[in-house]
């Protein structure tokens, strides 16, 4: 037999305790994000090793130049043009020949793993000759060589420019670097690059900042996943056995193990830039109980002319002297104290409120690296 009962509800009892859970799920959800953002994946951390580019190399020449190539003086220039003619049936001397529509070039390029005949890579130019300018020139085919001299591909194209150089003499004007350019997509590639990733069954993950507890942590985040599979052998170095299912198509178990996440584990490390006055610290950095005390001083000394009139008919000259004002100011300091191993965010908040700039900073940072207060490495560049 079912009953019906009235059920009443304060409105100031709801209202309070939904406040209270949408606190709470509040904290869990910014605890979740938190530790997600904290995690990266192994593709991000680490590098599979093997897996590399490669650089190539490459001379060639850039015709179409409106009088801006290189001038005679550049006998290389002179005798590329005349080769490059052989090669099409026209015989010319070499002597004979005006180069200041052509200027002589060096390419380069990396060429990425996995790189399969027919794709494409980017290729940048650069003029070796007295050429003013590479604008509006078009670079002639020119193989690119690996470091064993082989050809892995050829590039050809319009190039361009990130600036430009126009006049001549005082009224000459140049933006950025008119002799050297670049081709997008202006190479392909001829010859495939063996990209070898598995040795004796195994991949070997590289850490792109060495951590011995980084490294243990990677190792155990891939052995949740697949138990006994990897192992920390250095601090750089994770080891992952490949599993025999995967012995003929690695791909899926290479994609697996790099979306895996993992929380490196950061140096306390405080990175100071003199030059430009950057100040990179990490979030572990901590310190003793220390006080910090910061105040400048100000010294104003000014000198101001004071002429000296004689009376009228009296005969004398005008005398001219001068008064020195001295002024010293003081700006107020500040003393702020810091409890036992204060964070990084409370020492900055510690020391913006004494209005001290990035590069007062720089000095109270090492003065507390010297006191021997400071539990990071700091760098100085």
């Amino acid at each position: 037999m079912l009953t019906h009962s009235k059920i009443v509800f304060s409105t100031h009892f709801d209202l309070a305790g939904m406040l209270r859970i949408l606190a709470l799920c509040a904290c869990v959800l910014s605890s979740c994000v938190s530790s997600l953002l904290a995690d990266m994946r192994i593709k991000d951390l680490a590098t599979l090793e093997g897996r590399r580019d490669n650089q190539l190399v490459g001379y060639g020449l850039v015709v179409g130049l409106a009088g801006d190539g290189d001038s005679n003086q550049a006998q290389y220039t002179v005798q590329s043009i005349a080769n490059t003619l052989e090669r099409f049936g026209v015989s010319v001397d070499a002597g004979a020949l005006i180069s200041k529509n052509v200027a002589a070039v060096m390419l380069t390029a990396d060429i990425p793993a996995y790189s399969e005949p027919g794709s494409r890579i980017d290729v940048t130019i650069s003029s070796i000759g007295d050429a003013s300018s590479l604008q509006g020139g078009t670079l002639l085919q020119t193989p690119l060589l690996g470091a064993d001299d082989q050809v892995y591909a050829v590039a050809q194209g319009s190039v361009l420019l990130g600036g430009f150089f126009a006049g001549g003499g005082d009224a000459a004007v140049q933006k950025n670097h008119p002799t050297v350019g670049a081709i997008p997509d202006g190479a392909i590639v001829e010859t495939a690059i063996a990209t070898t990733v598995i040795r004796d069954g195994a991949l070997t993950y590289l850490l792109r900042n060495p951590d011995y507890a980084s490294a243990v942590k990677l190792a155990e985040r891939v052995n949740d996943f697949f138990p006994g599979a990897a192992e920390a052998y250095s601090p750089q170095g994770v080891r992952i056995i490949l599993p025999e299912t995967y012995l003929s198509n690695p791909v899926p178990f290479i994609a697996s193990v790099e979306s895996i996440r993992v929380q490196p584990d950061v140096m306390a490390r405080v990175v100071m830039n003199e030059r430009t006055g950057t100040i990179v610290a990490t979030s572990s950095v901590r310190l003793s109980e220390i006080a910090v005390s910061h105040g400048n001083i100000t010294v104003n000394i000014a000198k101001t002319p004071v002429f000296s009139q004689p009376n009228a008919l009296s005969g004398g000259t005008t005398m001219q002297s001068e008064i020195t004002d001295l002024n010293v100011t003081e700006a107020q300091g500040g003393f702020s104290y810091l409890d036992a191993s204060p964070t990084l965010q409370e020492l900055t908040v510690a020391l913006n409120s004494l209005g001290i700039g990035p590069r007062d900073m720089m000095v109270i940072l090492q003065t507390i690296n010297k006191a021997g207060a400071l539990h990071a490495e700091l760098i100085l560049e």
